[in-house]
């Protein structure tokens, strides 16, 4: 899929819009729901912070999950967990910053893990979408930076492994060769999908295996049939909700700045193409979430 220059996915602005009964609900108390990824520590939040927790909050969304992508994000994630009750974090190195990465991540990980209110490892995983041969580089950089983002994914399973913890799996380009390197790691740590834009086949293997997909705004843009047609075929208990932000704001926000709040919508167009309730989707979401977070309290 295109992308919007920084890796993440671009869609056309234009969006579905919701049945009536289900944008007039968007708009009221609606039942609790989590944010499973979002990166608050990023600068896009640095002056309203506390303002966008508490909109989280008004809107129902009582748990945040604040993702790293390296040690001192990891770190920054932390203080925002112990700074508000309702924010958790998770603690990792992102693919796309392998060649920053030291040789042996672990021990900065292992440290990290320790801290009550860190709830997975990651955001970790491969990314072959844009490789260094796709600017200056070549065949050789390509075959190291590969090589390094499967040292770091496989070294942060490990840790996840012995801390008794599960992954969220960044995936783009690059499929086979994740579920290769976490079928190593079967029965011993399971991965969190995250941004899930394959399609039903892809998600079938994923669950298959015991791991969980999560839908992100993606599915109120009105290019994004496809991911769609794949959170109609996941069954409701292996799915959760996140958004990605400060990225992939849903509609009627597209262009804007995405914030945990705006899990509403994304719930509000979830619930409609699975055909159930807000409240079923709360209760089935948030499950879910529990059971993959065990730390999530």
């Amino acid at each position: 899929m295109p992308d919007d220059g920084d890796g993440r996915f671009h869609f056309s602005d234009e969006y579905v819009p919701l049945a009536r009964s289900a944008q007039s609900v968007a708009h009221k108390l609606m039942p609790i729901f989590y944010d499973t990824h979002a990166h608050l520590d990023y600068p896009d939040f640095a002056s309203d912070l506390p303002q966008v927790i508490e909109r989280a909050q008004a809107a129902g969304i009582t748990k945040i999950i604040s993702i790293g992508t390296d040690v001192a994000s990891s770190q920054r994630a932390i203080q925002l967990s112990e700074r508000f009750s309702q924010v958790f974090a998770a603690v990792g190195w992102h693919p796309a910053h392998a060649l920053e990465a030291p040789d042996d991540l672990r021990p900065a990980l292992r440290e990290l893990a320790r801290h009550p209110k860190v709830v997975a490892i990651g955001e970790t995983g491969l990314d072959n979408h844009r490789l260094p041969s796709a600017k200056a580089g070549g065949a050789a950089d390509d075959e190291r930076y590969q090589r390094k983002q499967a040292q770091i994914f496989e070294q942060q399973l490990e840790v996840a492994a012995e801390s008794g913890l599960n992954c969220v799996v960044h995936q783009r380009d690059a499929l086979e060769a994740t579920l290769a390197m976490m079928q190593k790691f079967a029965g011993r740590v399971r991965g969190q999908f995250h941004c899930f834009a394959d399609d039903a086949a892809a998600m079938r293997r994923i669950v298959t295996m015991g791991s969980l997909v999560s839908f992100t705004g993606i599915v109120t843009f009105k290019s994004a049939q496809n991911v769609r047609d794949a959170l109609a075929a996941t069954p409701l208990d292996r799915f959760m909700l996140e958004t990605d932000c400060p990225y992939l704001a849903p509609a009627p926000y597209r262009g804007k700045r995405c914030e945990p709040a705006h899990v509403r919508e994304i719930a509000a167009m979830v619930a409609q193409v699975k055909g159930c309730t807000l409240e079923d989707l709360s209760a089935a979401s948030c499950k879910a979430a529990s059971g993959f977070f065990p730390k999530l309290k």
